[in-house]
């Protein structure tokens, strides 16, 4: 199994170290302070000279930013660096407790719910395992798990900054197998009214696949890869692309929608990839064949007549994979192309090998072989990556608020 990337084992990619990058702008002090935290994040923990020497910040400045993460309890003093000559320099890390963010993921066939630190590290979890949850069951169980974190106090209201929902586009349309007409509710749902009702916080809405691959960019391997796909297999099947540490939405926002791409193969009668591979294909193949998966877990539990129509279902979502991701390699160029979602970790590591094996049988004939990898995120990746709304907002750097900070 492949381990979660943490920050303080990271060494800067140079693409990261350019977005680490301190203005002199003038009003720019949100920014440079959201620029020190995430180096400090990244790879902390680091004296104020290392701050110094990532950010191109002014010693004035960053003593004035680094007293600010103090007073806020962002950031905490961890001792001093050793072996060096005269007065030993404090060392600073991000301080876990310093705030809290909810994510939430609303599927077909569950509802996820997290709460992540400073640091990215997942320190509840819950999941509603419901197929079609409407948006009552959904406001109903937010709650619930809202008043469970209450009075466990291990997560004081004022450290709450944010509620992050990550759900696919067009929930309550898409048509997808045992879909009961009442699930189009969430056609003309209020979605952040169903969480502030709860929760008065912000609350930030995201594609589920979105979600995930910017859960990925600041909490797993995007910190070393900043430039990638993630491939979501849920109920559905989305993906997503970042490039050079920036998530890419397109002109209308529906980059990386993998699921509609068309296809046509003697092997199956679906007539778009998402027909074909995602968990509600699987599970629909099995069922044809005899097999019945109702949860995703199943699949590592089936027996011999089972495991060999899960391995010729790999086999069919591996070949039906291969040419998109040809085409991500040649048209993107990313680092890597990662696959997460609630297929089962092994699947994923199998179907990843799988597809990698046809990959290099283009090797002659494309420039660039593009690995194919299990994500750091992988099963609650959705749910991570709406955690991560709230931390974006409030705290983390991008392009976006630079932007808006000179237009000031």
């Amino acid at each position: 199994m492949q381990p979660p990337l943490l920050p303080h084992q990271t060494e800067l990619h140079p693409t990261l170290g350019a977005s680490l990058s301190g203005t002199n702008l003038e009003r720019a002090g949100d920014h440079n302070q959201r620029v020190m935290l995430q180096a400090i994040r990244v790879s902390g923990p680091l004296t104020r000279a290392d701050l110094g020497r990532i950010t191109g910040l002014t010693p004035p400045a960053i003593a004035n930013i680094t007293r600010r993460l103090l007073n806020e309890s962002l950031i905490l003093e961890v001792g001093r660096l050793q072996g060096t000559r005269g007065q030993p320099a404090m060392r600073l890390a991000i301080n876990p407790d310093g705030c809290f963010a909810i994510g939430v993921n609303v599927d077909r066939d569950h509802v996820t719910l997290v709460v992540l630190d400073l640091l990215g590290q997942v320190r509840h979890r819950a999941v509603l395992e419901v197929d079609f949850p409407l948006p009552d069951a959904v406001a109903a169980f937010f709650k619930s798990q809202v008043e469970e974190l209450v009075e466990s106090q291990g997560f004081p209201r004022n450290r709450l900054i944010g509620v992050g929902v990550a759900l696919p586009d067009d929930l309550g349309r898409v048509n997808l197998p045992n879909r009961p007409k009442s699930f189009e509710a969430w056609s003309t749902t209020d979605i952040p009214n169903l969480f502030t009702a709860t929760l008065p916080l912000p609350v930030f809405v995201e594609n589920d696949a979105a979600a995930a691959a910017l859960g990925e960019l600041q909490f797993g391997y995007g910190l070393r890869d900043p430039s990638f796909f993630y491939v979501l297999i849920n109920q559905g099947l989305g993906g997503g692309i970042v490039i050079d540490g920036q998530y890419f939405r397109g002109a209308q926002g529906r980059s990386g929608e993998l699921g509609f791409l068309p296809i046509t193969s003697p092997r199956t009668p679906a007539r778009t990839l998402e027909e074909a591979v995602s968990l509600s294909a699987l599970c629909a193949y099995m069922a044809a064949r005899g097999r019945a998966v109702t949860r995703p877990e199943q699949l590592l539990d089936l027996d011999t007549v089972g495991q060999q129509l899960l391995n010729d279902w790999l086999d069919l979502a591996a070949e039906l994979l291969t040419t998109p991701i040809v085409a991500v390699s040649c048209l993107v160029n990313p680092e890597a192309v990662f696959f997460g979602g609630r297929l089962p970790a092994p699947l994923i590591d199998r179907l990843a090998q799988m597809i990698n094996d046809r990959l290099w049988a283009h090797s002659g004939a494309i420039p660039v072989i593009v690995p194919v990898r299990r994500a750091a995120t992988a099963v609650d990746a959705p749910a991570v990556g709406a955690a991560l709304l709230p931390f974006n907002d409030r705290l983390l750097p991008s392009r976006t608020t630079l932007m808006k900070t000179a237009a000031d």
